[in-house]
């Protein structure tokens, strides 16, 4: 199973102050935004885990997903809010 970062509420994906801190110091990165980190990363998965609620930034309520591996997913999104689809060919 492939665990995934969702935000859960309308607003977007983001991550508190202490939660990115948290993060730059487990990959030693030092990141300003939280969304230049892919929703996937093992760090991001841990401190999400660590954290519970302290994660979430004013406009992010932040969600672990487990897709199985032969799904081929992507991430979909509404005005912040996002879920995981499996990927279908599409025509155009």
């Amino acid at each position: 199973m492939a665990k995934v970062v969702i935000n859960k509420c309308y607003g977007g994906f983001g991550l508190s102050k202490i939660a990115l801190e948290r993060y730059n110091e487990l990959a030693g990165t030092s990141h300003t935004y939280g969304r230049d980190i892919g929703r996937t990363d093992a760090n991001l998965i841990q401190i999400v885990e660590e954290l519970g609620v302290e994660v979430n930034d004013s406009n992010s309520k932040l969600k672990i997903v487990e897709v199985p591996d032969d799904v081929d997913w992507e991430l979909k999104q509404n005005d912040g809010m996002e879920w995981i689809a499996e990927t279908h060919e599409t025509w155009s």
